[in-house]
């Protein structure tokens, strides 16, 4: 949901980030949460792709909550995450309390943190909290893009991102910090993984749709960035065989100290 969202339809570029997202998550808080995740809910959960990862990764049969704003994202994840009850529901976060956790006993999202405000994790942190339930909130964007080979517009363009990001109130890069602090103030251990998009040759259409995106909104931050022009250049690297972008993120595992 953070960076490209409007790279295509919704549905069609979550499916196309999937495999990248997959690849990228950090694995190291499964061993914290097996104990944890009995009833899950996944907050912006889009088609179920963190379901279906962690359904593959921890041993056992749970019961699933999905929530998002999209309806029409939540029947494809009903139908795809595996589990011994699995409801989908409609719910901004916007508007997120504790009582739309009851019964849960772990919180996850994905790509989901740098969409929001600060209002908006306050709640989250909070709803989280009153639970006492751990949380693993995954791939949030932290301002940094590196390419090989490299342009001299590179940073101009990452900046103006960047700022789009935080249009509107929304937190971006600076979320995974914000979320860190609002936990720790809440009586929570936060620990952080990075959790890179590493795309090369084989991830050529993620990445001409993750580019366009990406340089779309920094133009519309800053017009007097050569968009096109840059674009371009991009695009054409990407039609040969050498070249690479790390896009960085971080996965935030939060647990409450009590339960420690």
């Amino acid at each position: 949901m953070n960076t490209t969202e409007a790279a295509s339809s919704m549905p069609e570029w979550l499916a196309l980030r999937e495999e990248a997202d997959a690849r990228a998550r950090a694995t190291e808080p499964l061993t914290e949460l097996r104990d944890h995740a009995r009833v899950v809910a996944d907050l912006g959960c889009g088609t179920g792709s963190l379901g279906r990862w962690l359904t593959s990764r921890l041993p056992g049969e749970r019961s699933w909550l999905l929530l998002d704003r999209d309806p029409e994202l939540l029947e494809p994840a009903r139908a795809s995450v595996p589990g011994a009850e699995v409801i989908a529901r409609r719910l901004d976060l916007e508007s997120l309390r504790a009582t739309d956790l009851e019964g849960v006993t772990l919180v996850t999202a994905s790509a989901l943190l740098d969409v929001l405000t600060r209002a908006e994790v306050r709640a989250l942190t909070g709803a989280v909290a009153t639970r006492g339930c751990p949380a693993l909130l995954c791939l949030s964007v932290v301002g940094r893009v590196e390419f090989l080979p490299a342009d001299p517009l590179d940073g101009a363009f990452g900046a103006a991102f960047d700022d789009h990001q935080r249009r509107r109130g929304r937190l971006g890069p600076d979320a995974p910090g914000f979320a860190t602090a609002a936990f720790t103030r809440l009586g929570y251990e936060v620990r952080s993984y990075p959790s890179p998009w590493r795309l090369g040759p084989g991830d050529a259409e993620l990445t001409r749709a993750w580019l366009r995106g990406w340089v779309r909104a920094a133009v519309e931050q800053d017009g007097s960035l050569p968009g096109e022009e840059y674009l371009q250049h991009r695009l054409s690297v990407c039609a040969g065989g050498n070249w690479r972008v790390v896009v960085h993120h971080t996965d935030l595992l939060a647990l409450p100290r009590a339960a420690r």
